[in-house]
């Protein structure tokens, strides 16, 4: 028996092997990737807004809880109220700016809020007053919404009750006037 052992071969010096992608795959994965983009951004557009909804939703109903500790804690009557100015209470929407105060000492400020979003309350109210107890005189509700340009049926409903309570509600209305 005769042991035939094969000697590997060099590699031929004018044969060089391919790497890297052809243009068929490299175009297969360019059309993956913008159909994977085109599902992506509208969800993460409606998360955006979801969340800048609920931070002026949140700052509303803070600015509302923190007019009811300061009555109570001073013993004397505390609003939150529509100002443009940041120093006293104004007519106009609530879009423009809020404060917080109590006789002529402002205790908090919201700036106005950008382009597109709105605030509208249902009964034009402008001011809740908080009495020395913790209640309110007014019952309020305040929606906030975009209002342009239009991205998905969401809102941020802020409910203010006579007893002081304050909550905030995620509905789907889509009726930003």
């Amino acid at each position: 028996m005769s042991s035939f052992i094969e000697q590997p071969r060099a590699p031929l010096p004018w044969v060089q092997r391919a790497s890297g992608f052809t243009l068929v795959e490299m175009m297969v994965t360019v059309a993956v990737m913008a159909i994977l983009v085109a599902i992506a951004v509208p969800s993460f557009t409606d998360t955006l807004l979801g969340s800048k909804l609920a931070a002026y939703a949140n700052s509303l109903s803070g600015g509302a809880m923190l007019a009811r500790s300061e009555a109570i804690k001073r013993n004397a009557t505390v609003s939150l109220c529509v100002s443009s100015t940041g120093t006293s209470c104004d007519t106009g929407s609530w879009e423009q700016g809020w404060i917080v105060i109590s006789g002529t000492s402002v205790l908090h400020r919201e700036e106005a809020l950008p382009t597109g979003l709105r605030i509208t309350e249902a009964s034009a109210i402008e001011r809740v007053d908080f009495r020395p107890a913790g209640v309110g005189t007014t019952a309020a509700t305040l929606t906030v919404c975009r209002h342009a340009p239009s991205v998905g049926p969401q809102e941020r409903v802020i409910t203010i009750s006579t007893t002081g309570r304050t909550s905030v509600s995620k509905t789907t209305n889509a009726s930003c006037p």
